[in-house]
């Protein structure tokens, strides 16, 4: 297997939970503090040694690539103002490269369109990170989860794998769970089950890393017959279904999902109560 150095980052979706603000503002770019939460994910596939950050974006989409791009008024304003120490805060990334796919608003919907949109740009023996664009974890430790999540992947010997990350035990019905094996193989996610049925009280964290084959699967495999949708978990059992093995690991840091209100609101409380403390 190649290093790993490439992140695909799915944010295409129309955030209908956060209507109306996200009628105008992109559900990814919502502000977590002062950063959208977009960036709160690449800053922890930089650390990871990401190179390629492949973002998976809607038709309507802008606002991602203008935040990460130079903005030259801007740099003209804070240096015409004295404020050139605020340069770095607005500057491009170095070293990286930035690449923008689009998904059609109209033809499928669900976690795996993304991903076989993707497919094209992962080699045949090469894996890469897949992280959902409108949650993360806040670590103290200024660890990387993609790094962790990279090294428990090659030290396997494995191509594929996931983090969880535990939730209370009577709140399991509320998430997708993961069962493992003893040697942390994964063995399926089992949908909201009730407390006494959970395999374990891991949440599916959807922080992945996929090789090709999960990438093809995501694009060929039909839509879940129970929900309607293209579901990447129905890429992951087909692909453990196979045969082939899938490492499990628990994420650091407390999970924040910005994908929803209250969500939301309780991502600016953890960070800014952080910052304030610093």
């Amino acid at each position: 297997m190649k290093q790993i150095t490439k992140a695909v980052i799915p944010v295409a979706g129309w955030g209908t939970r956060m209507l109306p603000i996200t009628k105008a503002i992109e559900k990814c770019m919502l502000p977590v503090g002062t950063r959208p939460v977009i960036d709160y994910i690449v800053k922890d596939c930089l650390k990871a040694g990401i190179k390629d950050f492949y973002f998976v974006v809607g038709e309507q989409s802008s606002q991602v690539e203008d935040f990460y791009r130079s903005n030259i008024k801007l740099n003209d304003y804070l240096k015409r103002k004295g404020k050139t120490e605020m340069l770095e805060l607005v500057a491009p990334m170095k070293d990286v490269t930035l690449h923008f796919i689009v998904q059609p608003s109209t033809g499928g919907y669900g976690t795996s369109v993304p991903v076989g949109l993707a497919s094209e740009f992962i080699d045949a023996d090469e894996s890469a990170l897949v992280v959902m664009g409108d949650q993360f974890f806040w670590r103290q430790d200024d660890g990387s989860n993609a790094a962790d999540l990279i090294k428990l992947v090659n030290d396997s010997g494995l191509t594929c794998g996931l983090l969880g990350v535990p939730v209370p035990k009577e709140e399991v019905s509320k998430y997708g769970i993961i069962e493992k094996d003893a040697n942390n193989r994964f063995v399926q996610i089992v949908e909201k089950p009730a407390p006494e049925d959970a395999p374990s009280n891991l949440n599916n964290a959807s922080f992945y890393v996929f090789d090709k084959d999960i990438f093809e699967l995501a694009k060929t495999l039909p839509a879940n017959p129970v929900r309607g949708e293209y579901e990447i978990t129905d890429a992951i059992n087909k692909y453990v279904q196979s045969g082939k093995d899938f490492i499990v690991g628990e994420a650091k840091g407390e999970y924040l999902d910005s994908g929803n209100v209250q969500g939301w609101l309780h991502a600016n409380r953890v960070v800014l109560s952080d910052i304030d403390q610093k």
